[in-house]
């Protein structure tokens, strides 16, 4: 009777939650308080895709979701991305009969990490795809072996895990865990790959095991690529699901040497959520047509890349995730790869859509140098937190004649309407990227 109750209000409140355009966590919040074990006491389908990690979480999911579709599958999936537990209760009650059968053949989970064992007390996912562990959000999660520890006591012995296999941390979680239940995603050495590491700082420096120094054969990004300790011989993976070939600049991939993908966003993060997203369909019996079609130039539609026009320019804002460096590092390669003039817009109005903080240490972990490259004519920083940026541009390298301020965003759009037609690169979080694209024209 609790369950069928907890059933009714979740569905009850998730109705009127939508006619707002609201109520992703809170329906699961109070179904709970009537049924604490509600969750384990559904009946979920045959696959069970939990997919957590620092970045790419809802991209990965929502590539999951496509491909899985396009398969016949009937998936039900957190499509808002409310990766807590209320939010997880939330779609699950929902999507339940009155009886407490999920409808869907598949329940694929954006899992936020911290937050991961809370959720998996009650079930455990058939298949765990785990995409990388960075400095994220330091005010609320500390170090990332701290977050690794977080989704450790999450990970249940019968899980497929599906593991990143340049992540260093990330690896780890196959210690102790059946080899025949690990499976592994990761980028053979190509044409993004460097001898030398590039960025602010290095977090893969030291082995997350003994703390020896680490080895690299070549780096993708950060602390992403082929890596193996000489002390205690905890090394990269060989990999199940290989990018054997990739041309970011040409914008094509090529999966175990066989499947070609043209990519929409050039990036070497949508590189990485490809690849997870194409490992873990291929295990849930996803055939590679399918999913080539599916990923073949695909868009996503979680706003992380928004094409606008500003006046006579044509516009691209990149949404960056505010504490974490990696998110902006990224973003700002892609810009500086891209070689057409252009002015890119910085704005941090915001920091946190967790806490009330002004804590700002971590733009100084971000490579602003990036954008000293020739084809950036301007670089302008607004936002309320627009002169902590300032004073970090002053130890970056790039050039203080480049450099415009201002506080108020609607300001900065109105000076881009007024003047120029080169492109434009925005720069900014979630909290802030809507004050913008209210005063563009959407593409």
């Amino acid at each position: 009777m609790r369950l069928f109750l907890a059933v009714i209000l979740c569905k009850a409140l998730r109705f009127i939650g939508g006619l707002i355009g609201k109520g992703s966590s809170l329906p699961g919040q109070f179904a709970l308080k009537v049924c604490p074990d509600a969750l384990g006491r559904v009946r979920l389908p045959a696959h069970i895709i939990a997919v957590t990690g620092s970045n790419g979480k809802t991209s990965t999911v929502e590539m999951i979701a496509a491909i899985l579709t396009a398969s016949g599958k009937r998936v039900v999936y957190n499509k808002e991305g409310s990766n807590q537990i209320e939010g997880v209760a939330t779609l699950i009650l929902s999507n339940c009969t009155l009886g407490g059968r999920v409808k869907g053949d598949v329940l694929l989970l954006e899992s936020d990490e911290r937050y991961a064992r809370h959720t998996f007390q009650w079930f455990h996912p058939t298949h765990f795809v785990i995409t990388n562990l960075y400095r994220d959000q330091l005010t609320r999660n500390g170090h990332p072996e701290w977050v690794y520890d977080a989704v450790k006591a999450a990970i249940h012995p019968d899980t497929t895990l599906v593991l990143n296999a340049d992540d260093p941390l990330v690896s780890c979680f196959a210690r102790g865990h059946d080899p025949d239940k690990v499976k592994w995603f990761g980028l053979d050495e190509c044409s993004v790959s460097t001898k030398e590491h590039h960025g602010v700082y290095h977090d893969g420096a030291r082995c997350p095991v003994c703390k020896g120094r680490m080895e690299y054969s070549c780096y993708h990004y950060a602390h992403i690529g082929h890596y193996a300790c000489p002390h205690c011989g905890h090394r990269r993976h060989d990999a199940d699901f290989s990018v054997t070939a990739l041309d970011l600049e040409g914008g094509t991939l090529t999966i175990n040497g066989e499947t070609r993908i043209s990519l929409a966003f050039k990036s070497i993060y949508n590189v990485y959520n490809i690849l997870a997203a194409w490992s873990v369909c291929a295990l849930a019996g996803a055939d590679k047509g399918t999913m080539a079609g599916v990923i073949n130039n695909y868009i996503l539609k979680n706003g992380r890349m928004i094409t606008f026009t500003l006046g006579k320019h044509h516009g691209t804002l990149l949404t960056s995730k505010h504490e974490n460096s990696v998110a902006y590092d990224t973003n700002l390669a892609y810009i500086a790869a891209t070689g057409k003039p252009c002015t890119v817009l910085v704005i941090v109005d915001a920091i946190s859509r967790k806490y009330f903080t002004g804590e700002t240490s971590w733009l100084w972990d971000i490579d602003f140098d990036r954008l000293n490259a020739p084809h950036i004519g301007r670089v302008m920083l607004y936002g309320k937190y627009c002169n902590d940026l300032a004073v970090r541009f002053k130890y970056s390298q790039v050039p203080a004649d480049k450099i415009d301020m201002g506080g108020d965003i609607r300001e900065a759009a109105a000076l881009l309407a007024d003047h120029g037609d080169e492109d434009v690169y925005v720069v900014t979080c979630f909290s802030d990227r809507d004050k913008l694209l209210e005063h563009v024209a959407r593409r």
